[in-house]
């Protein structure tokens, strides 16, 4: 049996926990002086104005920069995709480069077309919630195409998907991880969620569905569709990508 797929504890935070630098078109609240700062989480429904929170913690990125090479899931707002980013109209770079090295591999969600105005703020709420973080074991946001349909939140893309699936592939093959790689794999997993507790954000959903796994196995959280500040009462309701959760 994988010991992933039972009660294994969480390995305690470790030295390898500092925070990594984003590339130079990450969203503002993540670029040069202010990545090596280390600020609250903000919660992005508490702005009078969605769009404020947008553009503070999120980079627009010009729509004929990002495209779509195939769809690799879906989800409640519309398709998952693997794409490319054209590194030459952004700036700068990340990991992952391909052919000329001036394309980039992405994970792209895109919203529907003809969605609501609230299906969009709820959409894009992750993205604002993705642009505060910047640590090598959380997912990190690269920015988002609002200038025209599909919108689109594009991040960094991880080779080996979901960490439930890729276990659940390692076992249908017989394959042995080795318990060397899976105590660092957990350590990993430790290490992003005491970075998101000490910003001051609760996950609420972590889950082996909500953690990504990269060509090297490093393990990164994901989904932050379900949000809530650490100091948030009980009686408060909880903002997910589908509404209101009491």
């Amino acid at each position: 049996m994988n010991p992933f797929l039972v009660n294994a504890p969480l390995i305690p935070s470790y030295g390898g926990s500092s925070v990594s630098q984003p590339p130079p078109y990450y969203g503002s609240g993540v670029t040069g002086a202010a990545a090596s700062a280390f600020k609250p989480y903000v919660d992005p429904t508490a702005y009078e104005d969605p769009n404020q929170a947008l553009v503070e913690f999120t980079f627009d990125i010009d729509p004929a920069a990002v495209f779509i090479t195939e769809v690799i899931g879906g989800g409640e707002f519309g398709d998952v995709c693997k794409g490319g980013l054209k590194r030459n109209m952004i700036g700068g770079g990340i990991a992952n480069s391909i052919f000329d090295n001036e394309i980039d591999i992405v994970a792209i969600k895109t919203l529907k077309p003809g969605s609501s105005a609230k299906a969009k703020a709820d959409f894009l709420l992750e993205a604002s919630i993705m642009g505060q973080f910047a640590h090598p074991n959380v997912i990190r946001l690269i920015g988002v195409v609002t200038r025209s349909e599909p919108v689109m939140i594009v991040t960094e893309f991880m080779a080996n998907g979901s960490l439930d699936h890729f276990l659940r592939g390692k076992d249908a093959r017989g394959e042995d991880l080795g318990w060397p790689r899976i105590v660092d794999m957990l350590r990993g997993i430790a290490a992003g969620m005491k970075y998101l507790t000490d910003k001051g954000y609760v996950h609420r959903d972590l889950a082996a569905r909500n953690v990504l796994v990269d060509a090297e196995l490093n393990c990164k959280i994901a989904d932050f569709g379900l949000s809530r500040g650490v100091d948030d009462s009980a009686e408060q309701e909880y903002t997910t990508n589908g509404g209101k959760v009491g």
